[in-house]
């Protein structure tokens, strides 16, 4: 008998949206409180709840062949996974975004300072227009950055817009979006495409 297929959820927004997905598809994974381990009924997939940020270091690792993820934090892990399917919620923007009340030169300016927990993006998208650009990490909170005088610039994900507007910001600049996916560990899509394949038609045909 096959063991069940492991999949990583995140933790948060995203894994109400991806349990409703699941369950529409027959799979029902009820996890209880402070529970991070679940299998669905028919013993066809197991689940693990992570820390969003955490999730590709999982698939990558085998922990578990499959996961869902933002494009974003597969982009800053650096890992490299089969992308099986982009899902239609959780797609956002990521910005630059700066005070409303300064003068913005960014795109003329010859270096920047700006402050993220994308790092590996914002370097990359910066280093590709040629322009230097000093990065200030933070986890939480990078609203206060440009409001403290710590980076004129942060990089962010970007909604609608009413936490910038409450800390007197703007977004100066759109540098892309990001959307959810469905992701492999490739070694293990290697030696099960087949029933990888039939779970990516099954979350087809719901969508």
């Amino acid at each position: 008998m096959n063991q069940p297929i492991t999949i990583a959820l995140p933790k948060g927004r995203l894994f109400e949206k991806t349990s409703t997905l699941l369950r529409s598809c027959g799979y029902d994974l009820e996890l209880g409180e402070r529970q991070l381990v679940a299998r669905e009924r028919n013993d066809r997939l197991q689940a693990i709840l992570v820390k969003n940020s955490d999730l590709p270091t999982y698939v990558h690792h085998g922990i578990a062949g499959l996961g869902i993820c933002g494009s974003d934090v597969i982009y800053e892990s650096g890992y490299d996974f089969f992308e099986l399917l982009t899902l239609p919620f959780g797609k956002t923007r990521i910005c630059l975004a700066g005070r409303s009340d300064e003068k913005d030169d960014h795109r003329t300016a010859t270096s920047l300072t700006v402050a993220s927990k994308f790092t590996r993006f914002t370097r990359d998208f910066f280093h590709h227009r040629g322009i230097p650009v000093s990065i200030i990490r933070l986890n939480g909170s990078v609203e206060l950055a440009p409001v403290l005088g710590l980076a004129p610039y942060i990089v962010d994900l970007v909604e609608t817009g009413s936490t910038l507007k409450a800390h007197d910001l703007e977004v100066k600049e759109v540098l892309g979006e990001t959307e959810v996916k469905l992701v492999a560990n490739r070694a293990f899509y290697k030696y099960h495409n087949k029933r990888i394949g039939a779970f990516v038609e099954e979350l087809k045909s719901v969508l």
